[in-house]
Order: structure tokens, then C-alpha cells, then sequence
């Protein structure tokens, strides 16, 4: 019996090992590949978006990952994705990408399939509507409101306005179409990505109220347990904030100077 139960400890031991060094491979094969591979929506202006003429894709997201593998010493591959929750989460969970970059807001759901970063940007969820029809939250009632499926935006606009009727798209380039051609009221997510979306719009006929919804803090995503890749990561993001770099990022895509000029309200810590 004794030799049961010993062989039985044994197997834990072993089995917790084996944990603990898959936790540890995420890191170990980065450095060891030369590649990080690294998930992000590039269909989302300002944060990465896909150059017509080149294909090269830029951004606040792309921009990130790139820092943490210069800090690494390895190639930055990039992954697009269409901007689905489940293809974001798949993606890292089935280890086709080793981080995600993908405006994803940390939510206790999420939290149960993969850790997530220190908050690396925080936005609130707004509208995108014609200009002059939305002063209050009330002015969207009862209206056709635009989203992409399987976001928190869709969870928040239920909670938020009931009584809406919430038409979802696969991105935010043919929601914002549909607001255009009318077809919807308004086009609903985080107002970082909505001050993107206005860049390419026609001046004037556009804006975003001052109605809010939601706050929205973003993380970089990583695969369940891979504590050494998550502390390095982390790392890195306190340290470009102590440098100035996370800063200088801000303001190259969101700064008074850019074309989507927002306020930065946070800073990145530990917290």
C-alpha cells in the first residue's frame, strides 16, 4: 500500500514538473525560435491597420509588440486577425501566436482562458453617430446601433440600452459603412477605436458625442500559466513607461499632433 501511495506522489511531482516547465517553454521557445508571434486586428485604425499599397500593418498594438521583441532580440511576426473574439483566443490558446495585441478589454471571462498583461491602454465605450443627433444617452433609445460581434461592446450595449437593437458585423470598416449609408443609428465601441474610424471619414458629417458607456482597459493577452513570458512581458511594459517610450507610442497615434487625438488618462503599472 505504501508502495501505491509513494508511486501515486511520484506522479505528482512529475505531472507538476511537467507543468511548470510547459509554463516555462513560451519564453524558452521565443528566444529559442528568434521569432515572437504576435496576434493583432488589422482592420482597427490607430492601433493596426493594414497599408493598402504595401500590406504593411501599423499601429499603437503593432507598435508594442515590436518593442517587447526588440527588448527580446528576435524578429516581430505578425498574425492578422479579423477582429472575432473566439479567432483572438483560439489563436493563443492553440499556440498559433505566442501574444495578442488586439484592443481585447480584461474581463473575468477572458481571464478564465488566458492571462492578460498590466493594462497597456484604457478607453471608454462611446458612439460614432451623424453629427447633431446624439446630445444624451436617451437619444439612443429604440435605435438601430451598430457593433462587432462577440466583443464587450455588445455586452455593454444590453446592459446599457435595452432597448436598442443591436445589428452585428464582422468588423468595424462595414459597421461604419452601414452608419453611412444610414442603415443603422449609430456604430458602438471604444472610443479609441471610433476616433480611428473618424480619420477616414468625410469632415464634418461625423462625431462622437460625449456619452459613455463603459471603461475599457486593455491588456496584452498570453497563453494560461506561461508565467515566465507574462512577467517578462510586464516587465518590459513598466519599463516603457519609466523610459517614456509607452508615452512617446501614445502620441505618435493618439497625441494632439495625430490624427486621432484623445487625452491620455493612465498610466501603466502594476496595479
Amino acid at each position: 500500500m505504501k508502495k501505491i501511495v509513494c508511486l501515486f506522489t511520484i506522479l505528482l511531482l512529475a505531472a507538476g514538473i511537467c507543468c511548470v516547465a510547459q509554463a516555462e517553454d513560451s519564453l524558452q521557445n521565443i528566444r529559442k525560435s528568434g521569432v515572437l508571434r504576435a496576434g493583432v486586428k488589422d482592420l482597427t485604425p490607430s492601433f493596426a491597420l493594414a497599408d493598402i499599397k504595401t500590406g504593411e500593418i501599423s499601429g499603437y498594438d503593432v507598435d508594442f509588440v515590436r518593442a517587447i521583441a526588440r527588448r527580446l532580440g528576435v524578429r516581430l511576426e505578425i498574425t492578422p486577425f479579423s477582429g472575432e473574439e473566439n479567432e483572438r483566443i483560439d489563436a493563443l490558446t492553440e499556440g498559433r501566436v505566442d501574444i495578442v495585441a488586439a484592443t481585447m478589454t480584461k474581463t473575468k471571462e477572458r481571464e478564465k482562458l488566458i492571462d492578460f498583461s498590466h493594462t497597456y491602454f484604457v478607453t471608454a465605450q462611446k458612439f460614432l453617430v451623424h453629427k447633431g443627433t446624439v446630445q444624451r444617452l436617451s437619444d439612443l433609445k429604440n435605435k438601430k446601433i451598430g457593433t462587432v460581434d462577440q466583443t464587450t461592446s455588445v455586452t455593454n450595449l444590453r446592459k446599457s440600452l435595452p432597448s436598442a437593437s443591436i445589428v452585428l458585423f464582422t468588423g468595424y470598416v462595414p459597421a461604419f459603412l452601414a452608419l453611412q449609408n444610414r442603415e443603422i443609428f449609430a456604430v458602438s465601441t471604444d472610443e479609441a477605436i471610433l476616433a480611428g474610424i473618424l480619420t477616414k471619414a468625410e469632415k464634418g458629417v461625423f462625431e462622437i458625442p460625449k456619452v459613455s458607456i463603459s471603461r475599457e482597459p486593455y491588456g496584452l493577452g498570453v497563453r494560461k500559466g506561461h508565467t515566465s513570458f507574462l512577467r517578462y512581458v510586464n516587465q518590459t511594459l513598466l519599463e516603457m513607461e519609466r523610459s517614456g517610450e509607452a508615452q512617446r507610442i501614445f502620441d505618435k497615434w493618439f497625441g494632439p499632433e495625430s490624427e486621432a487625438p484623445l487625452e491620455r488618462t493612465f498610466r501603466i503599472t502594476a496595479k
